[in-house]
């Protein structure tokens, strides 16, 4: 009985081995085919670079006096329109929150701003205790001294 499962466990060994070469085979056959297609995509996409650049750099260079200062002045006023915009939709998200803050809403937020505000009035409390303190010792040090 153990002399069967040794030869079956053997023989299914052995079958195994001629599937793992041919799965590897095929591994590596369908890494060389994609390899080799993008390879072959990336080395047209350069030629198709080269060439349209080839072509492409003479009327730039007869017209750069007037295209490079056209390109220069259409991104300064695209990116001045989307600044515009952005601090817009800033500006509105702000108003909006404030609105809603001051109606008593309780927007996103709030709870936080509420505890900077008495964290900022308790610290400014304090300064102006130990300030009245620093003056009524410095007159009462100054009376002293005369």
């Amino acid at each position: 009985m153990a002399d069967q499962r040794q030869q079956f466990h053997l023989h299914g060994q052995q079958h195994q081995q001629p599937q793992q070469r041919t799965k590897q085979v095929v591994k590596a056959a369908t890494a060389v085919t994609a390899g080799g297609s993008l390879l072959v995509l990336s080395a047209l996409t350069l030629a198709g670079t080269v060439i349209i650049l080839t072509l492409a750099t003479p009327p730039l260079v007869l017209c750069s006096p007037v295209l490079v200062p056209a390109a220069i002045t259409i991104c300064l006023i695209l990116t001045g329109f989307v600044a515009s915009g952005g601090f817009g939709v800033a500006a509105v998200t702000v108003f909006s929150w404030m609105y809603r803050y001051l109606t008593g809403k309780h927007p996103p937020g709030a709870d936080q701003l509420d505890q900077a505000r008495r964290k900022l009035a308790s610290t400014a409390r304090d300064m102006k205790d130990r300030a009245e303190l620093f003056g009524q010792q410095h007159i009462t040090g100054s009376q002293q001294s005369s």
